[in-house]
C-alpha cells in the first residue's frame, strides 16, 4: 500500500468510524455472565444427567471461558463435556461436534478441526473451517469459502473472516474495506466479536506503522470488552514498540500466562536489566503448557529461544518449528522456521521457507526483512536490497530498534545505527 493510500485510510478511521455505536451495550461483566451460564448448565445436568444437549451447551461455554481467560484448562473440561454429550446423544449432535472442532483447532490439529466443522456445516462451523485453512496455508480454499460465506451471510463475523483472508494474500485495500463493512454490520449482542474485529484491524495498522490508529482501535476494544486478553496483548506489544515499558507491563500483567511472561522478559532485556530469571520463568511456563495439554505453544517456545539468543538453543528451536510446520503452514509459522534455520546456518533451507511464506502475497515488514537478511547472508546483495526496499514501503518506521522491540532479532544482538 502506498503512503497516500495509508494516509487516506487512516484519515477515514480517525473520523471515529470505528467507534462502538451501542454504548449502552458495552459489557463489563462478560466473564461473570459466562460463569453464571456455566453454573446454570451444571445445575441442569445434575438434575438431568442423561441430557446430551445440556452437555454440549456446557462444552461450548467452557470454550468461551478458555478464550476469555486464555486459561487452557477450560479446554480440557470442554473436551470431557463434549465427549459425554456425544456418548449420550451420538447422532445429530452438532453442538458437541462443533465443540470438538474448536478444541482441535486450539490444539493445532487443524485437519481434524476442518473435518469436524465441515460435518456440521453451519455458518459458525464454516468460520472455523476458514481459520483452520488459513493456519494450514490453504489460502485459496479459505478465501473462496470466506467469500461465499460473506456473500450469503454478510455479518460482522463473516466479513471479518474475509478481511483476514484478503490480508493473508496481501490484498490490503480489500481487507480494509471488509473490516470497515464488518464493523458497520455489528450488532449489540456480539460484543466479543466487535472487540475482536477492532483488534485485528488495529494489528493491521500497527504492522504498517500507524500506531495512532492501532492504539485507538485497541482502546475501543477494551471499552467494549474490558480486560479482553487479545486487546491487552496487542496494547502491550504496541507500547513496547513505542518504548512505553511501564504501560506495556501493565497490559501484560492484565493478561498473565506464558505469552505475557515472554513479553515481560523482553521488556527486562530492552531496559538493560538482568533478564536471565525472566526468560527462565517464561520458558518454564511455556514448557509446562506444552507438556500438560499440547495446546500448541511450540511456536511460542521457539520464538522465545530464538529471541533470547543462546546458541545452545538453536537446534531445539529448529526442531520445534519443523514439528510445528508439519501441520501449520501460515506465514508467521514459516517466518519463525526460516529464522531458526538461518540461525542454524541452513541458509538455503531458510531461503526456500521464506519464499513459501512470501508467495502467499502477505505484506509484512518483518518477513521482508528476514528474507533480505537471508539473501544478504547468501551473498545475494541485489535481492537483499529489493527486500529491504519492501520493508520501508510496508512500514517506514520498521527500524533496528523496532525490530528488537518486536522480538524479531536476538535481544543480545547489538543494534546498528
Amino acid at each position: 500500500m502506498t503512503q497516500p493510500d495509508r494516509q487516506y485510510w487512516s484519515g477515514l478511521w480517525h473520523q471515529s468510524l470505528y467507534n462502538y455505536p451501542f454504548s449502552g451495550s458495552v459489557s463489563s461483566q462478560n466473564q461473570h455472565t459466562l460463569e453464571q451460564s456455566i453454573s446454570f448448565y451444571q445445575g441442569r445436568i445434575q438434575q438431568n444427567p442423561a441430557d446430551g444437549l445440556d452437555q454440549a451447551a456446557l462444552a461450548n461455554l467452557y470454550i468461551q471461558m478458555a478464550r476469555a481467560t486464555r486459561n487452557d484448562s477450560w479446554y480440557l473440561l470442554a473436551e470431557k463435556a463434549a465427549q459425554q454429550s456425544l456418548a449420550k446423544m451420538p447422532f445429530e449432535n452438532s453442538g458437541a461436534t462443533l465443540a470438538l472442532a474448536k478444541i482441535a483447532e486450539a490444539q493445532h490439529d487443524f485437519e481434524t478441526a476442518v473435518s469436524l466443522a465441515e460435518s456440521v456445516g453451519s455458518p459458525d462451523a464454516l468460520g472455523l473451517v476458514i481459520t483452520s485453512q488459513l493456519a494450514l496455508g490453504q489460502l485459496d480454499d479459505a478465501a473462496n469459502l470466506a467469500n461465499a460465506l460473506a456473500e450469503q451471510y454478510p455479518s460482522l463475523g463473516s466479513l471479518t473472516l474475509r478481511a483476514l483472508t484478503h490480508e493473508a494474500q496481501g490484498r490490503d485495500e480489500l481487507a480494509l474495506a471488509d473490516f470497515k463493512a464488518a464493523i458497520a454490520a455489528e450488532e449489540p449482542a456480539n460484543t466479543a466479536g466487535s472487540a475482536q474485529t477492532r483488534v485485528f484491524l488495529g494489528r493491521f495498522y500497527a504492522q504498517r506503522g500507524d500506531d495512532k490508529t492501532a492504539q485507538a482501535l485497541y482502546h475501543e476494544a477494551l471499552q467494549i470488552v474490558p480486560d479482553y486478553p487479545l486487546a491487552h496483548l496487542q496494547m502491550a506489544e504496541l507500547a513496547t514498540v513505542e518504548g512505553h515499558y511501564r504501560t506495556a507491563k501493565h497490559h501484560y500483567r492484565a493478561v498473565g500466562g506464558a505469552i505475557a511472561l515472554h513479553g515481560l522478559a523482553r521488556i527486562e532485556a530492552l531496559r538493560g536489566r538482568s533478564e536471565t530469571a525472566a526468560w527462565t520463568v517464561a520458558e518454564t511456563e511455556l514448557r509446562r503448557s506444552i507438556d500438560s495439554n499440547a495446546l500448541g505453544h511450540r511456536r511460542d517456545l521457539a520464538h522465545l529461544l530464538l529471541e533470547r539468543g543462546d546458541p545452545a538453543d538453536i537446534a531445539e528451536a529448529v526442531t520445534l518449528m519443523e514439528t510445528e510446520a508439519t501441520n501449520r503452514r501460515d506465514a508467521k509459522t514459516l517466518h519463525l522456521l526460516a529464522w531458526a534455520l538461518q540461525e542454524a546456518g541452513q541458509l538455503s533451507a531458510a531461503q526456500q521457507v521464506m519464499r513459501e511464506a512470501l508467495d502467499s502475497g502477505i505484506h509484512s515488514a518483518g518477513m521482508a526483512y528476514r528474507a533480505g537478511e537471508i539473501e544478504l547472508a547468501l551473498g545475494h546483495s541485489a535481492q537483499a536490497e529489493q527486500f529491504f526496499r519492501q520493508v520501508a514501503e510496508i512500514n517506514p518506521a520498521f527500524n533496528p530498534q523496532t525490530r528488537q522491540r518486536l522480538g524479531l532479532v536476538r535481544q543480545n544482538e547489538r543494534l546498528l545505527p
